[in-house]
């Protein structure tokens, strides 16, 4: 049976929320061009963003970010 890939917004939206957990800027997004992978990355990184700021510790990060 094969396995599914996961979608180009999914991972993206991963690789941003891992970016906001490891502290690095919005600027840094790898997707220059304005489409949908951009805007998922920058979801996933603002997302991370509020949960840090909503008190989340970086063992609720860990487990969501495991969770993707």
């Amino acid at each position: 049976m094969k396995t599914q890939k996961r979608s180009s917004s999914s991972r993206a939206y991963c690789r941003g929320y891992q970016a906001g957990v490891a502290g690095r800027s919005w600027r840094n997004c790898p997707h220059k061009t304005i489409g949908v992978t951009q805007q998922s990355w920058m979801k996933g990184w603002e997302e991370c963003i509020e949960d840090h700021w909503g008190s989340y510790n970086p063992h609720v990060q860990a487990q969501k970010i495991y969770n993707f």
